[in-house]
């Protein structure tokens, strides 16, 4: 029987406060992370598929997150499921794999991601023993509950299997990323992440989540989307990237200062 130590999934599986709403970080600085965590978001992302973080500057930032006391979630880069290993191994709480497209492709992450008997993750959590602050055979017994398994959904095979991925044990869920969905929906006519079509196609992969009760989260461009998806049901949403939200704030800034000077 697997514990949740740290409290992340069972919130995740709760809704606390209506769902949880995570930074995303692609820009490898713990520094600008450490920012963030201080901020109210209930978990911190960083982006390895898009993002520029290699293994080092990852497990600095996933440090500054577990420092905040906070969920540390990595997104790793297609079919990297070695540095999935590593990542938990560092202390992550929840890793996120792209480009999850079938049953065969869930069932080897969860081997990389799980313990035995639903996986064959090597044993080697230094960092995450002390970020956990547990013993190593109390780590082994509850490492497969406290730590989250997330596919990525977001390609027309992905969906049209997303039944069989969600039915994989050791799968905890899935996150629905709308720019590369939208890209497959139109035949790669259109980058539409905001369009009914995908607001339409979230609705269906809730109703799976909850038919096999597994969670489901996915990518809001900014906090407005991220609220619409928290009321459709989803247990986590993205509230925009870093980068987005960093050029948001120096565009009000510098329309506040134009403004006062003109007056």
């Amino acid at each position: 029987m697997t514990t949740d130590i740290d409290g992340f999934a069972g919130r995740l599986k709760r809704r606390e406060n209506g769902g949880m709403i995570s930074a995303w970080i692609g820009t490898p600085d713990p520094l600008l992370v450490n920012h963030l965590s201080q901020e109210a978001f209930d978990a911190i992302v960083l982006d390895m598929q898009h993002g520029m973080w290699d293994m080092a500057s990852a497990a600095n930032g996933i440090s500054q997150v577990r420092l905040a006391g906070k969920p540390a979630i990595a997104r790793i880069p297609v079919g990297d499921f070695a540095s999935a290993s590593r990542l938990l191994d560092a202390g992550a709480s929840a890793i996120i794999a792209p480009m999850i497209n079938s049953a065969d492709d869930a069932r080897a992450l969860v081997k990389a991601t799980k313990y035995p008997p639903l996986g064959e993750r090597s044993w080697g959590p230094s960092l995450a023993l002390n970020h956990f602050g547990i013993a190593a055979d109390e780590y082994l017994q509850g490492a497969n509950g406290l730590t989250v398994t997330i596919a990525m959904v977001e390609t027309r095979a992905a969906l049209d299997a997303i039944d069989e991925i969600l039915a994989v044990d050791g799968i905890d869920g899935i996150f629905i990323g709308p720019s590369d969905l939208s890209i497959a929906l139109s035949n790669g006519a259109r980058l539409a992440p905001d369009s009914a079509a995908i607001d339409q196609t979230l609705a269906h992969a809730v109703a799976r989540c909850r038919a096999h009760g597994k969670l489901i989260c996915a990518f809001g461009t900014d906090g407005e989307r991220a609220g619409q998806f928290l009321k459709l049901g989803l247990d986590l949403v993205i509230a925009g990237a870093e980068t987005a939200q960093l050029r948001a704030g120096a565009r009000t800034a510098i329309a506040a200062a134009r403004k006062v000077a003109a007056s």
